[in-house]
């Protein structure tokens, strides 16, 4: 599945997408975080506070628990503000 990183996620992980295969046992979007969170110390600084991080799989806004089965896009960003 393709990810792709935006705002300050992207500039710690140090790209904007990348196409990933985690394990079967990362099933949700938190775990991914989690299992993303592992592959090295800018993930790691990526993803040190997971619940203020925002997903969407295939342009959709989804909660940690949601499933990641099918997914052919998770994007992961900062919340956002308005102004």
């Amino acid at each position: 599945m393709k990810v792709k990183y935006f705002a300050w996620v992207r500039e710690r992980v140090g790209k904007a997408e990348e196409t990933v295969e985690p394990p079967a046992d990362v099933r949700t979007v938190g775990e991914l975080m989690g299992w993303l969170a592992q592959r090295g110390e800018d993930y790691a600084h990526a993803f040190e506070t997971p619940r203020v991080i925002r997903a969407a799989i295939d342009h959709t806004h989804v909660r940690p628990d949601t499933v990641i089965a099918g997914a052919r896009e998770i994007a992961f960003f900062p919340p956002m503000t308005g102004g």
